[in-house]
């Protein structure tokens, strides 16, 4: 077969692989639906129960990249310690490998097949969940496959006396091995795909043990590269879930490098003794290290955090999710005292909505990335204690209430949905300037200079419009609906001065609708500030 023939089947046959890992992967978290996070945030406790999530997560991601960045943003979210995303992270090692022990069952002749499976169940069926079924097989079918091809482009490396050469000297220096498995894992930004072609060059035979071992041992460390990469320019607590992934894995590659002859050879008897094929072979190899590797470590967690704090110093910004204040305990002892917590609860979900506000006029402002994360952070952070307190209320309801009770109930449930709106708006905001920045939408610096004072207003407006009720403050809340008015005299005002600009050319017309739409979604927040006001006067 020509060179070019064979090229074309190795990197054809990667990518087909790739994209089936990824396509799979994608597919199982559609049959899943939303509940990956719900099962990093319950069943996180303790750092063992962290490592069966974790490993849950990554056989249903399939990539433990995407269960660290997950774990990542639930850090970030107030949702889970650090101390928590370690164990979740050492899980991610273990359940990554999978991949590996399926390719070991060496169902590649059937992968045609099983894609047809997957397009049978994709085009011919109209349910969804028969649509994302497929997509597993489909995704499944294409990993076999794009390994067949890869298998075949290798096959005649094994006859190449450079390639003999290589695999001599990484058999007699471990440390070449370790290095070749880290650029590769690195350049494909996947240890699966990195550990199947490890699997197939073994299987050819253009590989021995003693040299396929440690390459096994440089695609773990490659692997926590992608989650480095991804905590670049991230929150301190991104960046200390990703060095801990790099520590672990060096730890666990410099611990079996130690004992790498016996290791070796543990697994030669155990390839005879269990009659195991390459594949399985190379499979094993991985779950044992990766295994032994999160039971030699798990005792030190609370060490590892320690050192990844002190080696990363600084504050985290932690947007705490979860409910504070709603005991359900007080429904039944007290409506009034559980009403007064619901008040407390709704006062910090409008906290979290002006501090996603300002964010998101930093965002506007610098265009600066981190700004939009906490701005979509602040915003789950609101529509999660949106349902929580809802439904606390709707429990409350269900006493016998006093008439002063009756007017802090009705006054609570419609400002939890009005500041549940301002974050629908100031998420609005940022996906606007995101189009502005995606789309090279260039502003006037006069626009510019609206905008912020239109932020200003509407900022002082919600500001006031919080402190009317936690005050319960009519005179502020009457403040409020005169500052509503102005910012409804401002709107008009930008639209006539931008119209102006237009047409003397000073400002671009994609620019004119990014602007109109941000001044609307402005306006609409100081709408729902006035309703949380006209509530606390007891207006309609």
């Amino acid at each position: 077969m020509e060179l070019r023939d064979l090229l074309f089947m190795f990197f054809g046959g990667l990518a087909i692989f790739l994209f089936g890992i990824k396509y799979m992967g994608d597919g199982l978290q559609k049959v899943a639906g939303d509940k990956l996070r719900d099962i990093l945030d319950k069943f996180t406790s303790n750092p063992i129960m962290g490592v069966l999530a974790g490993v849950v997560v990554t056989v249903l991601l399939q990539t433990s990249t995407g269960t660290t960045v997950l774990a990542i943003g639930l850090v970030n979210a107030g949702f889970m310690t650090l101390r928590q995303s370690i164990g979740v992270i050492m899980g991610a090692n273990i359940g990554t490998t999978i991949t590996a022990f399926i390719i070991g069952l060496k169902i590649s002749d059937y992968a045609l097949p099983i894609i047809a499976i997957g397009t049978f169940l994709i085009f011919f069926l109209k349910n969804k969940k028969a649509n994302n079924i497929g997509q597993v097989f489909f995704g499944f079918g294409a990993l076999f496959y794009g390994l067949n091809l890869m298998g075949e482009g290798l096959y005649p490396l094994r006859e190449l006396e450079a390639f003999a050469e290589l695999t001599v000297s990484m058999s007699q220096n471990p440390l070449l091995g370790v290095l070749i498995g880290t650029i590769f894992t690195v350049s494909v930004q996947s240890s699966s795909a990195a550990i199947g072609l490890l699997q197939q060059l073994f299987a050819q035979g253009a590989l021995d043990l003693s040299a396929a071992l440690p390459v096994l041992f440089g695609d773990n460390i490659g692997t926590t590269i992608t989650a480095v990469l991804a905590a670049l320019g991230a929150s301190i607590a991104a960046k200390r879930a990703a060095l801990t992934h790099v520590i672990f894995n060096l730890v666990g590659t410099i611990l079996v490098l130690i004992v790498i002859q016996p290791y070796i050879s543990m697994m030669a008897y155990l390839q005879q003794a269990m009659n195991l094929n390459a594949e399985m072979t190379i499979a094993v190899a991985h779950g044992i290290f990766n295994f032994t590797n999160v039971v030699i470590q798990l005792p030190f967690v609370a060490v590892l955090a320690l050192i990844v704090t002190k080696l990363i110093p600084g504050k985290e910004t932690v947007i705490e999710y979860k409910a504070q204040h709603l005991d359900p305990v007080l429904i039944t002892q007290s409506s009034s005292i559980a009403l007064g917590q619901a008040k407390k609860e709704t006062l910090r979900m409008a906290e979290l909505s002006k501090q996603g506000l300002e964010e998101a006029s930093k965002f506007v402002e610098t265009k600066q990335k981190k700004h939009a994360e906490l701005c979509y952070q602040f915003e789950d952070a609101v529509n999660n204690l949106d349902r929580k307190i809802t439904d606390y209320l709707v429990r409350i309801s269900t006493n016998s209430l006093t008439s002063a009770d009756s007017r802090l109930h009705s006054m609570l449930m419609g400002t939890v949905r009005d500041i549940e709106r301002v974050g629908d708006h100031m998420e609005n905001i940022i996906e606007l300037t995101e189009y502005q920045v995606t789309n090279k939408v260039k502003m006037s610096e006069m626009a510019m200079e609206d905008l912020r004072e239109m932020f200003n207003l509407t900022v002082d407006t919600l500001n006031q419009a919080v402190k009317a009720l936690e005050e319960d403050d009519m005179i502020a809340a009457r403040s409020v609906v005169l500052k509503e008015e102005q910012i409804d005299k401002m709107e008009r005002q930008l639209r006539k001065k931008h119209i102006l600009r237009l047409n003397e050319g000073k400002c671009e017309g994609s620019a004119g609708i990014v602007f109109a739409d941000m001044v609307s979604n402005l306006e609409r927040i100081g709408d729902h500030s006035v309703n949380i006001a006209e509530a606390i006067i007891g207006e309609d």
